[in-house]
């Protein structure tokens, strides 16, 4: 990330944080509780530090069931109830009934980030285990509902989908499929214990996490570009080198996305990439809260294709 994209990303992070965020009420008690419909604020004790995440249950939600589970990891500088707002997943909950929790980060105030790798030694002494939190957000998450175990997935933005990235890499056996959104390989090695499926989607305009390698200014953090990020878990996945490609938007539409898929690989995973030709450092399908983070493709809808994409992608 250059300096001009860091500019940018603090603008960014400061007009999200004065857009209004989603009130959960007061954190649930640390005593694990069953949770009915509805939104809810919980907080836990993970590596001598108090975390927090909150989690939205649909109104058709029968604890009697086990219900798919949809992770869903906001932005650098940015908090779960903001993501609630920016993603527009709650409302894609309730019209397919799956569960879908926002973990919050670390950081000062609202401004949480993501220990998602990528950062020199001197910056990343004595982050949190961020993949052991969300390990015990998920022991926790079962112990207050029934969590169908084999249908657990991770979405998330920029930071978020970086996140997910690792936990598709160091959390596979809880993992069943990912969806990063505007975010890039970041870790230095990937070890998934399966194969996990990937769905990716990334603007070629993006301003702040770019869809090409950067090689004309160093950067602070060390990112592979979003065509090295398939290729890593392509390798991974054991799917076909030569992807079929087909046309997600239509003659006129102001722009274009197209997606490349990466089939046949181990246990029916595969890996696929969404171009947004022309998109910023945004969530498809849902408007920018500003205008300097680029355009965002509102032909299609992130949130509905990343569910058709997890359906299809239980863990064996």
């Amino acid at each position: 990330m250059g300096p001009f994209a860091r500019v940018m990303f603090k603008g960014f992070a400061a007009a999200v944080f004065a857009a209004p965020a989603c009130s959960f009420g007061s954190p649930a008690t640390t005593q694990a509780t069953s949770l009915g419909t509805g939104d809810h604020f919980c907080s836990l004790f993970v590596g001598g530090l108090k975390r927090t995440y909150l989690v939205h249950i649909p109104g058709g939600y029968d604890s009697t069931k086990p219900t798919p589970v949809v992770l869903a990891l906001h932005g650098a500088a940015m908090t779960g109830s903001m993501m609630v707002r920016f993603s527009g997943l709650n409302e894609t909950s309730e019209n397919n009934n799956f569960i879908v929790v926002y973990p919050n980060g670390t950081g000062f105030g609202p401004l949480q980030t993501w220990n998602a790798g990528g950062l020199p030694p001197k910056m990343a002494r004595g982050k949190p285990d961020d993949v052991e939190f969300i390990g015990k957000v998920l022991d926790d998450l079962s112990n207050r509902t029934n969590v169908d175990a084999k249908r657990v997935y991770a979405c998330g933005m920029s930071n978020g989908a970086m996140m997910c990235y690792r936990l598709a890499a160091e959390l596979s056996d809880r993992i069943a499929a990912i969806a990063p959104v505007a975010g890039t390989v970041a870790i230095a090695e990937s070890h998934p214990k399966r194969p996990v499926p990937v769905l990716h989607f990334h603007g070629n305009a993006d301003p702040i996490v770019p869809f090409n390698r950067v090689t004309s200014k160093p950067s602070f953090m060390k990112l592979s570009c979003a065509e090295e990020s398939i290729q890593t878990w392509v390798k991974l996945d054991s799917c076909d080198e030569k992807p079929t490609e087909d046309i997600l938007s239509k003659a006129g539409d102001e722009m274009k996305v197209t997606r490349k898929t990466y089939g046949h690989g181990r246990d029916g995973s595969e890996v696929v990439l969404v171009t947004i030709e022309g998109g910023g450092h945004t969530w498809p399908g849902q408007k920018p809260p500003v205008e300097f983070i680029g355009k965002s493709a509102m032909n299609i809808s992130a949130d509905d294709l990343i569910w058709e994409f997890f359906r299809k992608h239980p863990m064996k």
